[in-house]
């Protein structure tokens, strides 16, 4: 099953996919110009999903948001339950003050596999049959209800990554849309700006301030934080184009092909060129 509502005056999209045996994205090829997150559900079996060529072990009812530049695969997709959106219908940053996700559920960079105790799944399931009677009902609010069911799913499962992710004595709004804002800012501005002090200036707080918020929620430091996103790049485009290294270079932000290939190798333990050859043989076997 695949349902979709289209908003042809504003190019906004809703999908809702379900038991779909070829169900799977390719951001940089086949679905570059369909820019949807994704909220994917593994209602069966434990199972493999490969997310920009990496294999993750996605369990038995279990939650992964999925930001749209990331390519997946599954491997049973028939299993999965996904809803999909792109910014056109409902956009994140715009109304983070109603969903507050932007840089925590979508954009922190590490994936978030959340588990479904037996109420949430019971909760889902219900807004799932909801989802499902609304997308076969053509009025003219269809839009808006799917806006307010879209806005109820996010703050769900926004709600159960906090419990999931982040202890109770760190969950403290203002720190944490700190951290949130941070991440935001880098997935905006990582191919030109790779210094902690430039996002620390842009929101007014010091170095140090970020460094201890970083220490609440995540296991990397700021500057790794940004390091680590500019790897995912360059990993991507190093697999997903024929970019040479040069040109990779220039579009993460870096003056140099040595440096760059120096800082990818001290990152990943292998060169560009090394890292190419590699994905090239896998796709050849």
């Amino acid at each position: 099953m695949k349902l979709i509502v289209s908003d042809h005056k504003t190019g906004g999209d809703l999908l809702l996919i379900s038991g779909e045996e070829n169900f799977d994205r390719f951001f940089y090829t086949r679905d570059k110009a369909k820019k949807y997150f994704t909220i994917a559900w593994n209602t069966g079996a434990s199972q493999i999903i490969n997310i920009d060529g990496v294999d993750h072990a996605f369990n038995s009812n279990t939650l992964l948001p999925l930001m749209f530049d990331q390519t997946f695969t599954f491997e049973r997709s028939a299993d999965i339950i996904a809803w999909q959106f792109n910014r056109e219908f409902y956009c994140l940053i715009d109304h983070d003050t109603e969903v507050s996700c932007v840089g925590f559920l979508f954009g922190m960079g590490d994936l978030l596999f959340i588990p479904l105790d037996d109420p949430n799944q019971s909760k889902l399931k219900v807004l799932l049959d909801i989802f499902t009677q609304e997308l076969h009902i053509k009025d003219n609010i269809q839009n808006d209800m799917l806006i307010m069911l879209l806005k109820r799913l996010i703050i769900m499962v926004t709600q159960m990554a906090r419990t999931e992710y982040i202890p109770a004595e760190n969950n403290q709004d203002q720190k944490l849309d700190i951290f949130r804002k941070f991440n935001l800012l880098v997935e905006m501005n990582f191919k030109s700006e790779h210094s902690v002090n430039f996002y620390a200036g842009l929101m007014n707080k010091s170095p140090k301030t970020l460094s201890n918020i970083f220490s609440l929620y995540n296991d990397k430091t700021p500057q790794q934080v940004i390091q680590a996103r500019i790897i995912v790049e360059a990993r991507r485009l190093l697999s997903y184009t024929t970019k040479s290294v040069k040109q990779i270079t220039y579009e993460l932000g870096f003056e140099d092909p040595a440096y760059f290939c120096n800082f990818f190798k001290r990152h990943t333990k292998q060169s560009p060129a090394e890292f190419r050859s590699g994905k090239t043989q896998q796709v050849a076997a």
